[in-house]
């Protein structure tokens, strides 16, 4: 937690001003000195007022440095008041585990809309995140559209720690309300034979509904696709337009099938794209 404090604190200093910065520093030490629960309520709804809603600026070097101390952390969007609140909630002592927990589910239940993005946002940085599953999953339910994405969107926390139903119900939302599905993290790893038919099962009921399926959708299902799903891949091969058959294309060249492989064999075009790199879902998206 030491070098996430110490990147948001210097992120801070090229956004804010010096008189913003110095009440930041005066409230971290107050709260981490286990100050009245009343002072970081109240600091931690003032921080807009101080520091301003302003993005952060943020270099390459910066986002690699994020990186580098947690995998999937990519506060690229993330704006200075956001930043300034994760650095009050890390100030919270943690040292009492229970005592820790109720002081966040405090804050989670008088939060507005705002403090819960910042508060799914912050969920890998905290301290004990293997206690915040069920908040997590929570996130995932909100039909806010905000708060869900920052818990599903550009976040390490859900393919860490989240179970494969969570994980899976949570990837399923994503496409039924249109997130794009490249930025959940872990989404190649996280992959599981449940999550593909789900989504293939999903998929038939927006061709049935005459609606367009999302060629993403498609990402995580290569790998375990089975005779009925191969089926799907070639219909859309046949008859999708130019992006569902790239999609296609690369759900058959990760399926260990041989019914998957000799599809493929057919688009000797997208085969050889694939091959040498030019077609694959990060081009896709």
């Amino acid at each position: 937690m030491t070098r996430v404090n110490e990147l948001l604190h210097q992120w801070l200093l090229k956004s804010a001003s010096d008189k913003g910065i110095a009440w930041l520093e005066q409230k971290q030490a107050q709260i981490a000195s286990s100050a009245a629960a009343r002072v970081f309520f109240t600091a931690f709804s003032a921080v807009p007022r101080y520091l301003g809603k302003e993005n952060l600026q943020l270099t390459s070097e910066d986002l690699e440095a994020a990186q580098a101390v947690l995998p999937g952390w990519f506060p690229g969007h993330w704006s200075v008041d956001q930043a300034g609140r994760i650095l009050l909630l890390l100030a919270l002592p943690s040292d009492d585990t229970q005592q820790y927990v109720r002081s966040l589910d405090q804050v989670f239940t008088t939060a507005d809309m705002g403090e819960l993005v910042v508060l799914y946002q912050s969920l890998p940085l905290l301290p004990h995140p293997e206690l915040h599953r069920q908040r997590a999953a929570e996130g995932i339910r909100s039909n806010m559209s905000n708060v869900f994405s920052a818990i599903a969107l550009r976040n390490p926390y859900p393919a860490k720690y989240l179970d494969d139903i969570a994980w899976n119900q949570m990837v399923l939302k994503a496409l039924f309300v249109g997130s794009p599905l490249h930025l959940i993290w872990g989404l190649d790893s996280r992959a599981n034979p449940e999550l593909a038919r789900m989504l293939a099962d999903y998929a038939h009921e927006r061709w049935a509904a005459k609606r367009p399926v999302s060629p993403e959708l498609w990402r995580p299902v290569g790998r375990f696709a089975d005779t009925a799903i191969i089926a799907d891949l070639e219909k859309m091969l046949a008859d999708g337009d130019t992006t569902s058959q790239a999609a296609a294309a690369l759900a058959c060249a990760e399926s260990p099938l041989p019914e998957a492989q000799a599809l493929l064999s057919r688009y000797p075009d997208l085969h050889s794209s694939i091959q040498r790199g030019d077609l694959s879902w990060s081009s896709l998206s």
